[in-house]
């Protein structure tokens, strides 16, 4: 089998474990599919688990956030040490997202895709990604609301990958880019529209 087919399938499949599904299930006996917001991110996890236990719910929290970033940045790490074009980079990142999104594991339910999709930006252009971060951890201390600090991160990162990297390296487009951000906006409907109506819930 071709290689960047094993990659492809790798980041598609390692992308989709359900991090935070298994650890508030594992640790704290709580299906978080039907709880909170009914999301598997951290933001979920942490809100529906602090109900019983808070200190407990920061540690699944933390360790969601990080096992959903670090599950992008593997495989890219792993194509790049195999000598991987960029091309095959940005599709392996695309790939990552869509796994985290779109899980084979949950009958492709997933998450809204901004740890990982921060996790493998992070690797790709790290720059903008740290940028991204920074006005995402700004937003979030002000805020109070995660999904609306997530959107404007992202806001931030296709903004700085624009005036960085006009043209982006081996590809020449930011179209796996705008890939990312479509899916993670695509995930962040129904938070948006709860946004509108003021029910967005803080954490």
């Amino acid at each position: 089998m071709n290689i960047n087919i094993i990659l492809y399938l790798s980041a598609y499949l390692i992308a989709g474990i359900p991090f935070g599904y298994l650890l508030a299930k594992q640790f704290a006996g709580v299906d978080i599919k039907n709880e909170g917001s009914g999301n598997i991110g951290a933001t979920n996890v942490l809100r529906v688990v602090k109900e019983q236990d808070p200190s407990l719910a920061k540690k699944l929290g933390a360790a969601t956030l990080f096992l959903d970033a670090i599950k992008g940045i593997v495989v890219i790490l792993v194509a790049k040490m195999l000598g991987a074009p960029e091309s095959v980079l940005w599709t392996i990142a695309v790939l990552a997202v869509i796994g985290h999104c779109f899980s084979a594991f949950l009958f492709f339910e997933g998450g809204k895709g901004v740890a990982t999709g921060f996790g493998v930006l992070l690797v790709m252009m790290p720059i903008p990604a740290l940028i991204a971060i920074a006005v995402w951890l700004g937003a979030s201390k002000g805020l109070k609301i995660s999904s609306l600090s997530s959107l404007i991160g992202l806001v931030a990162f296709l903004i700085a990958s624009y005036i960085l990297y006009p043209e982006v390296p081996g590809i020449g487009s930011h179209a796996p880019i705008w890939i990312i951000a479509i899916i993670i906006f695509y995930k962040h409907i129904p938070n948006i529209v709860r946004l509108f109506k003021k029910e967005e819930g803080k954490v």
